[in-house]
């Protein structure tokens, strides 16, 4: 049998993590990423498409497991809302096959 909780206990507060950015850490600038996934990770590679350049460079990898990758979905979600609440809404060309000659064209 299930036991209830009693609705006056204090919930438990999130702990707060440290992030530490290592000051030789450089930022990487991406407008392309090719997701790759098996059963067990997403795997997505960031990269830099120049307009006229034949080839585009990953700048970094990042591996992450499918639930890690549903939150990040839910995070970004949450901050698209949050900048297009603020700044107006984001414009995406129409998808489809020209979608890359639409946001690469020269």
């Amino acid at each position: 049998m299930a036991q209830q909780q009693n609705p006056t206990q204090p919930q438990p507060q999130p702990q707060q993590i440290q992030i530490e950015l290592p000051p030789q850490l450089d930022a990487v600038y991406s407008n392309f990423v090719v997701i790759q996934h098996s059963p067990s990770e997403f795997i997505l590679d960031f990269a830099r498409i120049l307009p006229n350049m034949p080839s585009a460079k990953v700048g970094a990898r990042v591996v992450m497991t499918p639930m890690h990758a549903k939150l990040l979905l839910r995070a970004l979600q949450e901050n698209i809302e949050k900048f297009e609440a603020q700044y107006g809404a984001i414009y995406v060309p129409q998808q489809g096959e020209a979608l890359a000659n639409q946001l690469f064209k020269s």
